[in-house]
């Protein structure tokens, strides 16, 4: 039974994301930080970039780089997820055949449901830094949407997107105005797929405040950030991370983190209290990034996060 003071909280917090009706438009930009309900809840996910090495395609072309009967393709990463208890799996775009069909993406949603695993979100390779009318511009869109559609027939809920390079003779501001209008394109699609558009803290965006900036200009409650941990490059990356976590649809945990150009072991511990302090709620995704064997180093780098993921 709702008491009076639980119908209005009820009431309040549905409203606020965006169940309720009449709100303006601006309500539904991402000028604030996310509207969380209930206790922070941490999914433990695994991305597969971290086998960037042993898939049998990458972006496209055959990957030579392990023998062939070392190569995998992306039901063997969900397997691999499953067998490791991972609540969810992050299915890099890059790892899938170029004229990838439907039916292999209905295959992995499949697999993954009945093994227990969620998909959590795929990753493309986008450039939305040029302007209205570039051909590349349009290019980019193309690519986007393109994912967007795969990842609905995943049902993978989310897309980490990037704002890219700055292309010759467009300026920092014009970049960042070409990104967020570009983003607030993209949205508008992905929403009617129900697909967030998470944008990462990556190749033109080294700090919080360019990374904020971007996302609030976006009216679109389909957009949000991608938290990259370790892809900040600024004196203490730590204060950067707190900063971005309550606009975060999506987290991607390093093992290193870059100080000033310089790399040292992440405090995964003191990112899981990050996120737990500012109230995120989703998945806290491994991006295993160093040059070890993945079978044998991702393990233990679980077993950790585990202990401030619920599950």
């Amino acid at each position: 039974m709702f008491t009076d003071t639980s119908r209005r909280d009820f009431l309040r917090n549905a409203s606020l994301l965006g169940l309720g009706v009449g709100l303006p438009a601006s309500a539904f930009a991402v000028t604030e930080p996310y509207v969380r309900v209930g206790e922070p809840r941490l999914r433990l996910g695994l991305a597969a970039y971290s086998f960037r090495n042993y898939f049998k395609s990458m972006r496209g072309k055959p990957n030579e780089k392990m023998p062939e009967d070392q190569r995998i393709e992306m039901t063997d990463f969900i397997r691999f997820c499953a067998e490791q208890n991972c609540g969810g799996a992050e299915l890099t775009s890059y790892f899938f055949e170029p004229d990838v069909s439907d039916a292999y993406l209905a295959e992995c949603r499949h697999l993954a449901h009945v093994t227990g695993v969620e998909i959590s979100g795929t990753a493309v390779g986008n450039n939305f830094s040029y302007p209205k009318g570039a051909p590349e511009r349009a290019e980019q869109m193309a690519y986007v949407k393109d994912w967007i559609d795969k990842s609905a027939i995943m049902g993978a809920p989310h897309i980490r997107v990037f704002a890219g390079k700055h292309p010759a003779g467009v300026t920092e501001e014009d970049a960042e105005k070409n990104a967020s209008e570009a983003l607030e394109e993209a949205a508008e699609y992905a929403g009617s797929k129900g697909v967030f558009l998470g944008i990462e803290n990556h190749d033109s965006i080294g700090t919080a405040d360019r990374l904020l900036r971007i996302v609030r200009n976006v009216n679109s409650k389909w957009v949000g950030v991608n938290l990259d941990t370790g892809n900040f490059r600024v004196a203490d990356p730590y204060p950067d991370i707190e900063a971005t976590a309550p606009y975060a649809v999506n987290v991607q945990v390093k093992v290193q983190l870059k100080y000033d150009g310089k790399t040292e072991e992440a405090d995964l511990e003191r990112i899981g209290k990050i996120l737990r302090d500012t109230g995120y709620q989703g998945y806290v995704v491994l991006e295993y990034e160093e040059d070890d064997n993945p079978y044998e180093a991702i393990p233990p780098v679980l077993e950790r996060m585990r202990k401030f993921c619920d599950r």
